[in-house]
């Protein structure tokens, strides 16, 4: 039965990642994109996706090792903490959503608050740095009514 588990996990990341892929392929660009744009790069990471579904489909562990329900409760938080974080950026800016969800991620690798919320910190600012000033993304660093 593992290796049928194995086999059919991999079929639905294959379904997904074509899903994907005819949903990246419906993105209009601009003939101004660059090259690796909005288009390509789901499509190449969908593209991964289903050659590791095909591994798993053709390759089935013999004996996998299913998590414990700590582990499985530990990835439904982040799961949602994810999707409520992609609601969240739009209404309040990119720095306080991302220090949120990178310091409740990082409690859940190593719980110490401290050490969580500085990674927090220091990712958040860190990320925005890199997309807004060297990426030049048009990311909003607050929500429009914080600074005035």
């Amino acid at each position: 039965m593992s290796r049928m588990s194995d086999r059919i996990f991999g079929l639905v990341v294959i379904l997904v990642a074509l899903a994907y892929i005819a949903g990246a392929l419906q993105i209009q660009t601009s003939f101004l994109s660059d090259p690796v744009g909005s288009k390509t790069f789901p499509v190449i990471v969908a593209s991964i996706a289903v050659l590791c579904g095909g591994i798993m489909i053709f390759r089935p562990d013999a004996e996998p090792d299913w998590p414990e329900m700590r582990t499985v409760l530990s990835l439904a938080v982040s799961v949602v903490l994810l999707v409520a974080y992609s609601y969240a950026l739009k209404p309040l800016g990119f720095i306080l959503p991302t220090a949120i969800a990178a310091g409740i991620l990082s409690y859940q690798i190593s719980p110490r608050p401290a050490y969580a919320a500085i990674a927090g910190i220091g990712l958040s600012v860190g990320l925005f740095a890199l997309f807004k000033m060297i990426l030049g993304l048009g990311l909003v660093a607050f929500p429009k009514g914080l600074l005035g």
